[in-house]
Parts: structure tokens; sequence; C-alpha cells
């Protein structure tokens, strides 16, 4: 890790973000840190969360120790001095918050936690990170799953993957979210945890649609499997390595996003696969599912990888050309194996 967050001092850090997983790494974080800043751009909500202990929006049963936070709307004043920036926002909306960033960060530690591609851009935060404000991969952790922040929020057991180039730098990560119910996996795999996570949302999606077409247990077992190796075909293919996709921190995040009732990117296609637009699916949830922005950015990344990716495809068709969503998934049923 950069010498900044790797001295004997306690590092600065601070949380971008203020959804669902950006305050379930603030819940981690403050039992771990005397003081943790986290930027937030409503300062109603600010204002809220000083006054009554909880975010109104997300994960309000739980209460926040803001006796350990630093709340401002300044992302400058929080980050400048910070030596670890954790990223937590919507993929959506990442241009348009991180845009406002003026100070270098390029020797900053960054932390993603943010499991999409960024839009139009159609590359990860990392690869953003590294393009836009020249933070080396080096300086860069990615935070995937298994697990959902509702959760981390109830104390459930839950897994984090923490990933980065030198395992040092993961394990001190993992060190800020030390707590009981908290297990951490650490691997060297940016590319493939960064990927995998982004890939799951797009297979979660599909099974959503599945499910509100109406298929049963024994399809959505074998679009899932399929889903699974499509996933391992992408990784190797776009960026071989030795990693092992049967692993909790590729396979078992897949599996929670798909079965799982927190799971935003499931409930967002069974709203489509009911008949929904995307749009109204959108509207009606409330939430962002970055699956559907995902869909998207690995159909243009795959223009130049030309990877046999047909479960992402016809989920991509059904959201962005309007595809029928039975017929898709009939055509796709006779492709699985």
């Amino acid at each position: 890790m950069h010498s900044a967050a790797s001295k004997q001092r306690t590092p600065n850090v601070v949380v971008i973000g203020n959804g669902s997983w950006a305050t379930a790494q603030i819940l981690l974080l403050t039992q771990n840190l005397e003081s943790t800043g986290w930027f937030i751009r409503d300062e109603n909500m600010i204002n809220h969360i000083k006054r009554y202990r909880r975010n109104p929006r997300y994960l309000q049963t739980s209460k926040i120790d803001t006796s350990k936070i630093r709340m401002s709307n300044d992302i400058n004043l929080l980050v400048s001095n910070a030596d670890i920036v954790i990223i937590a926002v919507p993929s959506a909306f990442c241009k348009t918050i991180l845009s406002n960033i003026t100070c270098d960060i390029s020797k900053k530690f960054i932390v993603s936690a943010t499991k999409g591609i960024i839009p139009d851009e159609h590359v990860t935060l990392s690869e953003y990170m590294n393009e836009q404000f020249n933070v080396p991969f080096a300086n860069i952790c990615i935070i995937s799953g298994p697990c959902h922040a509702e959760e981390i929020a109830l104390q459930r057991l839950s897994y984090l993957t923490f990933a980065s180039k030198k395992t040092e730098a993961a394990e001190t990560i993992a060190k800020l979210y030390t707590a009981s119910y908290i297990r951490a996996i650490i691997s060297t795999d940016i590319y493939g945890t960064e990927y995998g996570a982004i890939l799951k949302n797009i297979y979660a999606v599909g099974v959503g649609i599945c499910l509100g077409l109406g298929y049963g247990d024994n399809f959505i077992s074998v679009f899932t499997a399929n889903a699974h190796r499509e996933m391992k075909r992408f990784l190797n293919e776009s960026y071989p390595s030795k990693r092992n996709t049967s692993l909790s921190s590729y396979l078992g995040d897949l599996l929670v996003t798909c079965y799982s009732k927190f799971s935003r990117n499931r409930t967002f296609g069974i709203l489509v696969g009911k008949g929904y637009s995307p749009e109204e699916a959108i509207s009606e949830m409330k939430m962002i599912a970055e699956g559907y922005y995902a869909a998207r950015g690995i159909y243009e990344v795959n223009k130049r990888l030309n990877i046999s990716m047909p479960v992402a495809k016809a989920v991509y068709k059904i959201l962005y050309t309007r595809a029928a969503a039975d017929k898709q998934m009939k055509l796709l049923a006779e492709e699985l194996r």
C-alpha cells in the first residue's frame, strides 16, 4: 500500500456515498476507527443523521455512531487530507460526484466498493480512477461480496472480499472492517473480483426476469450454472489468471445476488419479467440496480473482446432493445446445458 496509508498512525479514512452499501461501510468502520469522514451530497440528510443517528433512506433501523464521523457535503474538504478514500457510489452517479474532486488524489489509496460499469465510459471504477485521476492500480483495493448491506446491518455472519495487487494492502484494508460477524477473503485478483461483481449483477437481473416470467427452480438452477460458466469464460479469456472462479468471491457472490431476497438486481428483473419497462421498474424500486447499467456496459466491452456470452446478451436485449422477455428466455433455454 502507498506509504500514506500504511504509516504507524491511524489512517485518515473517508467514505464517499450515502446509500445502503456506503452506510454499511460506515457501520463497520466506526467500530474500528475513532474518526471517519463521510461525504454526503444532501445537507438535509447530513442534518437528519446528526440529529437522529440514522440514515433516513437506507438501513434505517441501524444506529450510527455519529460521534466518530465527520460529515460534509464538501468533497474536497474531506478528500484532500485523506489517506484512504472509499468510493461506495452507484456507478451511474460516479462521474457526476467524482468530477467535483479538484485536489490531487493520484497518491491516495482508493478503495472501490462500487460494483458496476461507469455508463458511457464502459470501464470499471478502478479503470476510471486510473485513467482520469492517475491513481496507480497498485494503490487500489476492491471490496466485494458475497454479502448484502442489509445483512451487515443485521450483524449476520458475512464474508467480504478484499482484492489488491499486494496482499499486504488488502490485509490492511480488511483490518478496518474487523467485526465478530465479518470474515475477510484476501485476493490479488483485482480484475476478476471487480468484473465478477459486475457480471453477477447482470445474471441476477436475468434470474429475476425468469422468476417474473414464471420459471421455476429447476430452470433457475440451470440458468445460474450457465451464468457461472459464462463468468469464468469472460474472466479467463479477457484477463487470463490462475483464479478459481468456484471460490466464494466469485461463485458465492453470484449465488447470493441471484437468490437473495435482498438482491435489488433480482427484484428489478422480476418486475421486468412481469412486464414493467426498465424505466418503470427503476421508478417502482426507487433504488439503483447496477445490473441494468452493467448489461449495456459489458455488451459494449464485449464488442472488442467477442467472447461468447449468450446469457448476458439475452439480458441486454431485453433491457435495451425491448426484445420480448418471454421470447428471449425461450431462445436462451435452447442454448443452456
